[in-house]
C-alpha cells in the first residue's frame, strides 16, 4: 500500500469512488475548466490512482493514474495506444507502467508537489520491479509555433531509440523531427517544456518523433518513454531519497 509523507504533502492510492471523483474534478480544472464536463473515461476503471494531498487540510493538490503491464505484449491496452502505433514496443520484455493524466492544482506552484509525486512513483517502481515508464506528455494548446524551440530540442537530443520508436497513428500530427531544421535555443526550449516532460528528460527519457494534435483536450502531446536502467545513478539516488517517508 503506497503511503509517502514529505513535509506538507502526502501521497497515497485512491481508496474508493469519492477519491477517484476528486481526481477527476482536479483533472477537469487543470486540463479544461470548472464548467467543462467531468474529465473521466473508461481507463479510470482499470488504473490505480495516486493522490497527493496537503496534510494541513487534506486538499488534493496533484494526481495521476498508473496502468501496470506485464510487458510490451500488453501495450495495446494502454491509453497511449489510441494515439500512437506502439507495435515496436511489443517486443519489450520487462514490466511496464503507463503514467497518465498527471496534473497539479493550477493554483499551486510549490515544487515540492512534483517531488512528492515522483517520490511516490519511484517507490512504486522499486517495489514492483518496473522496467519502463511511459505515457503522453502534453503541451497546452494546439499551436506548435509557440513551442518550436522545445520541439527542436526534442529532435536533436531526445528522440526514442529506433527499436522502440512509435509510428504515426493519429489523424492529425506535427512531425517535428521531419519539419524542423532550426537549432534550438536551449533556454527558450526548457522554458516552454512542460514540467512533467522536463523531469522525464532529466532522467534519460525519450519521445516520439511527432506530436499528436488533440483538439478535444486542447493539447499537443508526445509519447514519452523512460527505461529505468537508463536513469543516471545520481538521479536515482535523489529519487529514492525522496521516496523514503
Amino acid at each position: 500500500m503506497l503511503t509517502l509523507k514529505k513535509g506538507r504533502y502526502r501521497a497515497r492510492f485512491a481508496e474508493g469512488v469519492a477519491d477517484i471523483q476528486a481526481a477527476q474534478l482536479l483533472r477537469t480544472r487543470a486540463f479544461q475548466s470548472a464548467e467543462a464536463p467531468l474529465d473521466a473515461d473508461d481507463f479510470d476503471g482499470i488504473c490505480l490512482h495516486v493522490l497527493v494531498e496537503d496534510q494541513r487540510n487534506g486538499d488534493l493538490v496533484c494526481c495521476f493514474r498508473i496502468l501496470p503491464l506485464t510487458g510490451g505484449q500488453e501495450i495495446a491496452r494502454s491509453y497511449s495506444a489510441q494515439y500512437y502505433n506502439l507495435s515496436a514496443l511489443e517486443a519489450f520484455e520487462g514490466r511496464m507502467v503507463e503514467m497518465g493524466r498527471f496534473c497539479i492544482d493550477p493554483d499551486i506552484s510549490d515544487p515540492d508537489v512534483l517531488r512528492v509525486a515522483w517520490g511516490a512513483m519511484t517507490a512504486y517502481v522499486d517495489e514492483q520491479g518496473v522496467d519502463m515508464l511511459f505515457g503522453c506528455s502534453s503541451f497546452h494548446g494546439t499551436d506548435a509555433a509557440q513551442y518550436l524551440d522545445a520541439f527542436a530540442m526534442l529532435k536533436h537530443r531526445h528522440l526514442a531509440p529506433k527499436r522502440w520508436l512509435p509510428a504515426v497513428k493519429a489523424p492529425k500530427v506535427f512531425r517535428f523531427a521531419q519539419k524542423l531544421r532550426r537549432k534550438p535555443d536551449a533556454r527558450k526550449a526548457m522554458l516552454r517544456m512542460p514540467p512533467l516532460l522536463r523531469t522525464y528528460l532529466l532522467m534519460g527519457g525519450w519521445v516520439s518523433d511527432h506530436a499528436v494534435v488533440d483538439s478535444q483536450m486542447n493539447t499537443l502531446h508526445v509519447f514519452t518513454g523512460l527505461e529505468i536502467n537508463a536513469i543516471p545513478p545520481a538521479r536515482k539516488r535523489l529519487l529514492r531519497a525522496t521516496a523514503v517517508s
